[in-house]
């Protein structure tokens, strides 16, 4: 384990403290860019990020509550609410009372809806084969690792 002194230099309250060293720099520039590339691409095909996010987690995970929408998609219950009734205007999904608790109101694709992921899959992909360039998959799976393990720390507290 490392100790407070070899830390230091990524702490922010450390005289030894500089940006570059300090992870969440890099991933702050990460997603800003990541979420410039993904507004342009899916404007190109009339989407914008929350309805992409909504569309990507009924496609894994098919019907879902508003509640787990607003779980994975890291937004509040409030503005995903209003997310899902727009797309619902525009055809892309249907809502309904949940079968077990009246209360909940379930999600799912309509055929408009998995059409538009296909869409938005061809506008996107380039993104994440960009990103990764360079990168084996074994890199991207400890990535991803490493970033589930400080979310675990967050979630802890």
């Amino acid at each position: 384990m490392a100790t407070k002194k070899q830390l230091s230099r990524y702490d922010p309250a450390s005289p030894e403290f500089r940006k570059e060293e300090f992870p969440f720099y890099w991933i702050a520039r990460v997603y800003g860019s990541y979420t410039q590339e993904m507004e342009t691409a899916l404007k190109a095909v009339g989407m914008d990020i929350p309805t992409w996010r909504v569309l990507f987690i009924l496609k894994e995970n098919g019907t879902s509550s508003i509640s787990e929408i607003s779980l994975h998609a890291i937004a509040k219950l409030s503005t995903v609410t209003k997310t899902v009734y727009r797309m619902k205007a525009e055809g892309l999904l249907d809502t309904a009372p949940s079968r077990q608790d009246g209360r909940v109101t379930e999600v799912t694709l309509t055929d408009t809806g998995r059409d538009a992921i296909e869409r938005i899959q061809l506008a996107t992909r380039h993104i994440f084969l960009r990103s990764f360039k360079g990168l084996t998959p074994s890199q991207i799976q400890k990535l991803n690792e490493l970033l589930q393990g400080v979310l675990v720390n967050f979630e802890g507290h």
